[in-house]
């Protein structure tokens, strides 16, 4: 395990809101935490884009990309991911279009089929359900059009975004983007932190059916994974208890802010909460240095993926950026 070679290794940022805070400054550690994770060496920082979420401040995704972009000055900045049925396709061309006129190079543009909320505010956000996500193929190609350079005469384009070179990732959490993603010839990128349950069939047939694009040319794997990192085992199952009880409210239907920890909660919950939680997230690292190194070690030599990208739902921020510290040193990335 010591002699280890780790896949570079990104950050998904879901913007967070603790109990007792607010999103002004949660959207504040989102900009330090990039900073934060940038020095250590971290390849990407990515956005999730959810609607009426108390406990997460980036609905507006391309505003709060842009916002890290210019907070930072060397780390890849993108969406992981944009929830495409929400969204006419030429708008986040244009979008993300002037995200990479500013910031040329370092933008990526993660793309999703869930409405990533409820079906009534998908209904709001929208207004109609119309372009749901049955279309999402068809989405994404046009969506891909609207980067082309325009053809003499064309009447509709997308300035920013024509002649754009924004590389586009498929995400997914089941056998439909895998086989999308490889058709595309586009990387993929599974749910792993949340929904674990497909990621061995998912990344099998992502990589049995890729066909090359002019993107890419062999299968790109990233894999969603957390990790809850502390000096000991005990601090760091600690601080894991905040995730516990959002993921436990949120299935309950009872979505909030982040809760406080809780030591002990894991142990106050039925069995079938407890499995709940144990199938949720099972691709986990938590604990110490030396835990987080063997659990880390385990999981990429099972699935060997391309990159992992890092959640860390953690409640302190403090505590947040020392777990992302103790990852890179863990993983041996550069550190200043």
């Amino acid at each position: 395990m010591a002699d280890m070679t780790f896949p570079p290794l990104s950050v998904l940022d879901l913007s967070p809101v603790p109990e007792g805070s607010d999103v002004s400054a949660s959207l504040t550690h989102t900009l330090d935490l990039a900073r934060h994770v940038e020095a250590l060496g971290f390849h990407r920082y990515w956005m999730a884009e959810h609607h009426n979420m108390p406990g997460i401040a980036s609905a507006a995704t391309s505003v709060v990309i842009g916002a890290v972009a210019a907070a930072t000055a060397t780390i890849r900045v993108g969406a992981g991911g944009i929830m495409l049925p929400n969204h006419a396709p030429l708008q986040i061309a244009e979008q993300f279009g002037t995200l990479n006129a500013l910031y040329p190079g370092r933008i990526d543009l993660g793309l999703g089929r869930a409405p990533g909320t409820d079906m009534a505010t998908a209904r709001a956000l929208r207004r109609t359900l119309q372009g749901d996500a049955d279309g999402f193929p068809q989405d994404v190609l046009e969506l891909q059009a609207w980067f082309q350079p325009a053809e003499e005469g064309q009447r509709l384009r997308a300035v920013p975004g024509e002649g754009q070179d924004v590389p586009l990732w498929i995400l997914g959490s089941s056998l439909y983007g895998a086989q999308l993603a490889a058709q595309l010839g586009l990387p993929y990128a599974f749910s792993s932190h949340f929904a674990p349950g497909e990621l061995a069939n998912a990344i099998q047939v992502y990589r049995q059916t890729f066909q090359p694009s002019a993107q890419l040319d062999q299968p790109k794997v990233m894999l969603g994974y957390n990790v809850i990192a502390a000096e000991t085992d005990d601090e760091a199952c600690d601080l894991a208890t905040s995730i516990q009880q959002a993921f436990v409210n949120l299935r309950t239907g009872r979505p909030g802010k982040l809760p406080a920890p809780r030591p002990g909660y894991y142990e106050t919950l039925d069995p079938a909460a407890r499995a709940m939680l144990d199938q949720a997230l099972s691709c986990s690292a938590v604990g110490s240095p030396g835990t987080v190194r063997i659990r880390l070690s385990e999981f990429v030599q099972a699935h060997q993926p391309d990159e992992i990208i890092v959640t860390s739902q953690i409640w302190d921020h403090d505590a947040r950026k020392r777990s992302y510290r103790i990852l890179a040193e863990v993983a041996g990335l550069r550190l200043s």
